[in-house]
């Protein structure tokens, strides 16, 4: 794919389009900026530029669905020091139902049983561009067709041990809880993933800052773990883990409150910016 960054948006027709956002346009929230369209599809031929822009309306989750969200926890060495866990052998896994995939601006609806603990959680995803199974950890990255930034929202009140049993899927997966995008940043535009800098904010206050070099496991570890004896589907979303700084370890505690605006920004490919609604 020769495209290095896109968005998939609404213009002020309702059309839904795929687009091409410049460096200007990801550092605001692109409503409005005038993007480049891109013809075909992210993943049967790739993305090509063409020579029609339209405005943006409406910035839509960059995948219209996802067969798989798979998550790694406890993957950055500052988070394990917080926690004050050891770390495993081999990457902690879990996942969240599909329907929890939201788009980058969208609302985040909270049930009110998962409002007493509700936790923010910024994290690099990794996309996969291609069927794959068995893949080497060399080989890794063959697979990615690229990058964006997440928020693995958590119900802590569902995932404490003594509540939850050690089980994290149930917690983490609402509708509403993986909100993901802007853009995704194809492999072109990232030559190495482990170089990587975002930022987590509620309310504009700064909870988490991390480079990704300090992840225990990285990105070709990770495709090359969950694809052993295992098919991961293209459109497959992997949420790397996320750093230090969750509301659970803050003292006094940092949880989300209703209205609060959560960010998370990917430094030079946009941020997802989701306010929390207690319903």
């Amino acid at each position: 794919m020769t495209v290095s960054t896109f968005i998939r948006f609404q213009d002020d027709r309702g059309i839904i389009h795929y687009g091409e956002p410049s460096q200007r346009d990801l550092a605001v929230d692109l409503i409005g900026a005038t993007v480049k369209l891109l013809e075909g599809d992210p993943f049967d031929g790739g993305l090509r530029p063409s020579t029609a822009v339209a405005k943006v309306a409406k910035v839509l989750c960059p995948l219209e669905s996802t067969p798989a969200i798979l998550c790694i926890g406890l993957n950055y060495k500052e988070h394990a020091k917080e926690a004050n866990l050891t770390i495993a052998p081999y990457p902690v896994v879990f996942m969240k139902l599909p329907t929890a995939l939201a788009g980058p601006y969208d609302d985040v609806h909270v049930h009110p049983d998962a409002t007493p603990m509700l936790d923010y959680e910024g994290e690099l995803v990794i996309v996969i561009g291609k069927d794959v199974k068995n893949v080497s950890e060399a080989d890794g990255l063959d697979y990615v067709l690229g990058y964006t930034i997440g928020n693995d929202i958590s119900a802590r009140n569902f995932q404490l041990p003594d509540v939850s049993g050690g089980q994290f899927c149930y917690a983490k997966s609402f509708d509403g809880f993986a909100p993901i995008g802007p853009a995704i940043c194809t492999r072109k535009a990232v030559p190495d993933p482990q170089a990587l800098f975002y930022t987590t904010r509620v309310n504009g206050v700064k909870r988490q800052e991390t480079s990704t070099d300090d992840m225990i496991w990285t990105v070709k570890q990770i495709v090359h773990h969950l694809s052993r004896g295992t098919m991961l589907r293209r459109g497959t979303i992997i949420m790397t883990g996320t750093p230090s700084g969750v509301g659970l370890f803050l003292e006094p505690k940092g949880f989300v409150q209703h209205n609060d605006i959560m960010e998370v920004e990917l430094h030079g490919f946009g941020t997802l910016k989701n306010k929390v609604i207690f319903e």
